[in-house]
């Protein structure tokens, strides 16, 4: 018995990263998949190769979540669970960052999540209760420079967890928020070619397990706030970052 057999998930960034690995470790455990990017070649692959059907979807645009709620509940009849992981990154100084700029990671991170939330409450509903994972940051809940846009959006995602929490307990939805520090994937890889070896070097000198996470590891997170393991929590923040937000070492 799989710890997800017989529910029905809707993944977005699922093409890679970390939502590739939840897709994975998901189906392993026996559920049935949506998984939604808008890299289409590699989220099919991810799709063919774990069971479950592809959509594209701009988490920006309402219309692409009414489609892949839909393809949800047309191919599998309900809608038992939510994994908002798509996200962008942007590094730049508060003064040099443009109004643009700005409002793009918005719009995929906060923008993004709320649709998500929006859209899947009513087969939640219907489903007779489910869950809801958003992917906020390490940074929604402590400062570091020349990530502006990003840590906004990131800490209105935790905002917007605990209220939905509030509001859908008693439709039966539970809501939480994974907060992943450094994690190896290509939104936070600088550059090709740099190894993980490389990346653990660094990260080394700031966290406390001395590496960088693995996508492989949050998505273990997003499995336990999916099932039954937390049945009994809601509207709360999960830090996975290797210790990093413990405090800093002097030696």
């Amino acid at each position: 018995m799989g710890k997800l057999d017989g529910r029905v998930v809707l993944i977005t960034g699922a093409a890679r990263g970390q939502g590739e690995q939840e897709a994975r470790l998901f189906a392993a455990e026996g559920a049935r998949l949506v998984l939604a990017d808008v890299l289409d070649e590699q989220g099919r692959a991810v799709a063919d190769e774990t069971g479950g059907r592809y959509v594209h979807l701009d988490v920006s645009r309402e219309e692409d979540w009414a489609a892949a709620v839909a393809l949800a509940t047309d191919t599998y009849g309900r809608l038992d669970g939510l994994v908002n992981n798509a996200g962008i990154l942007r590094f730049n100084e508060l003064a040099s960052t443009p109004l643009e700029e700005f409002l793009q990671v918005v719009q995929v991170n906060q923008v993004g999540a709320f649709l998500g939330m929006r859209s899947a409450i009513p087969a939640l509903e219907a489903a007779g209760g489910g869950t809801i994972v958003n992917t906020a940051s390490y940074v929604a809940l402590t400062g570091m420079a020349g990530v502006t846009s990003y840590a906004a959006s990131k800490a209105a995602i935790l905002g917007m967890t605990r209220v939905a929490a509030m509001e859908l307990a008693g439709k039966g939805i539970r809501v939480n928020a994974m907060c992943p520090g450094a994690i190896d994937t290509p939104m936070s890889n600088p550059g090709e070619g740099v190894t993980s070896e490389a990346l653990d070097a660094l990260y080394g000198k700031l966290v406390p397990l001395a590496r960088i996470g693995r996508p492989e590891e949050v998505a273990r997170l997003a499995l336990f706030l999916t099932s039954e393991d937390s049945s009994y929590i809601t509207g709360q923040p999960f830090v996975i970052d290797g210790g990093w937000l413990a405090g800093v070492s002097l030696f």
